[in-house]
C-alpha cells in the first residue's frame, strides 16, 4: 500500500478526512474524560522541520506525539538547510530510514512536494505559502463543535487576504458541503489559477468572491479572520494595512451577521488591526477553543497516518 501523505486538503481523500475527524473526536473524548489515549505511536518518532516560527504547530504536534506514546525531534531551518544545505529529496531519503514521519513548516510549497515524492514515510504539511491543511482540520472541528458534525449548507465568510489559509478553507468547505465566501480588497483575492484548482477538486463548491465585508457576513454561520501581513510579507506591511483597513473584524461587522454566527481566527492575531479586542475576547469568539483543536486534529491525523487508526 502506498504511503499516505497530508500535503493539501484537496489531495486528501474524503474518507481519509472523515476518518481523521472521527479519530480526533474519539481521542479528545478520552482525554476530556481523564483517560489516557492508547499508545498507538509507541516506538515511533516524528521529525519536525521548522523554517518558520511556531507556537500552536510546535506544541500541538509534540504534545500529540507524547499523548499517543511516541516521540518527536524538532529541527530548525539552520540545522537542516532544506533546499540549501541538502535537497528535499535527500532529506526525505535520510529521514525515511531513521524516523516514522516528517512534519515540515516551510516557505515554499514545492519543498513539501519534493519531500513527499521520494519519502517512504508520511509527510505532513504544517504550513506552506500555498496551503495550511492542519489549520483547516482544527477550523472544521471548531465549526462542528458549534453546529454539529454535519456542516452541509453552512456558510463560512473569510474576510481578509486570499492566502494559504483561505486556500485550505475553501477546499475544506467543498469537502464538507459548506458555502465559502471570500471578502478581499481588489488584487488580494485568491488567484484565478488557484480558484480553478480548487474548483477542479470541488466542482460542487458554492464559492463567492466579493469586496464588501458587510455583504459577505450577512448570512454567515462563521466569520474567519487571519493576519493581513503573513511571514515573509513584512516589507509590504504598510501597503497591506492600508488596503485592508475596511476589512477589520469589529463589532459593527459582527453585528451585520446572524446572531448565531461565531468568529474564528487562526492566530497569531494582531489585535485591533485585523480583529478588535472586543470581538476576539467577546461572546461570539471561538478562537481559543479553535486553537486547542489543533492538538486534537493533530492527534487524529497522526493516528491515521502513522498509527493505522
Amino acid at each position: 500500500m502506498p504511503v499516505q501523505h497530508f500535503i493539501t486538503v484537496a489531495e486528501t481523500p474524503v474518507d481519509t478526512l472523515m476518518r481523521i475527524f472521527d479519530v480526533a473526536y474519539e481521542l479528545r473524548a478520552e482525554r476530556e474524560a481523564g483517560k489516557r489515549n492508547a499508545p498507538m505511536l509507541a516506538g515511533k518518532t516524528l521529525a519536525m522541520i521548522f523554517e518558520k516560527p511556531s507556537l500552536r504547530t510546535n506544541v500541538s504536534f509534540q504534545q500529540a506525539m507524547i499523548e499517543l506514546g511516541g516521540h518527536s525531534i524538532v529541527m530548525v531551518s539552520e540545522q537542516v538547510g532544506l533546499g540549501k544545505r541538502e535537497s528535499p529529496a535527500d532529506v526525505a531519503q535520510v529521514l525515511s530510514g531513521m524516523v516514522h514521519g516528517i512534519m515540515a513548516r516551510v516557505f515554499e510549497h514545492q519543498k513539501l512536494v519534493d519531500l513527499a515524492a521520494v519519502s517512504t514515510i508520511p509527510v505532513i504539511n504544517a504550513l506552506s505559502d500555498f496551503s495550511h491543511p492542519c489549520q483547516a482540520l482544527a477550523d472544521a472541528m471548531a465549526m462542528m463543535d458549534e453546529f454539529g458534525r454535519d456542516l452541509k449548507g453552512r456558510t463560512l465568510a473569510y474576510v481578509g487576504d486570499g492566502n494559504n489559509v483561505a486556500h485550505s478553507l475553501a477546499v475544506m468547505c467543498g469537502r464538507l458541503g459548506m458555502n465559502f465566501i471570500l471578502a478581499s480588497p481588489p488584487g488580494y483575492e485568491i488567484t484565478q489559477e488557484v480558484t480553478d484548482t480548487i474548483m477542479s477538486y470541488c466542482p460542487d463548491l458554492n464559492m463567492q468572491v466579493m469586496s464588501d465585508p458587510m455583504d459577505a457576513v450577512r448570512y454567515a454561520d462563521a466569520i474567519y479572520a487571519d493576519t493581513w501581513v503573513s511571514m515573509g510579507q513584512e516589507t509590504e506591511a504598510a501597503i497591506r494595512k492600508a488596503a485592508f483597513e475596511s476589512f477589520q473584524i469589529n463589532d459593527k461587522l459582527v453585528a451585520a451577521a446572524p446572531k448565531h454566527c461565531i468568529v474564528l481566527h487562526c492566530l497569531p492575531a494582531y489585535r485591533n488591526i485585523e480583529i478588535t479586542d472586543s470581538v476576539i475576547d467577546g461572546p461570539r469568539s471561538r478562537v481559543f477553543p479553535q486553537a486547542h483543536n489543533r492538538l486534537h486534529a493533530q492527534k487524529g491525523l497522526l493516528a491515521v497516518l502513522m498509527g493505522g487508526a
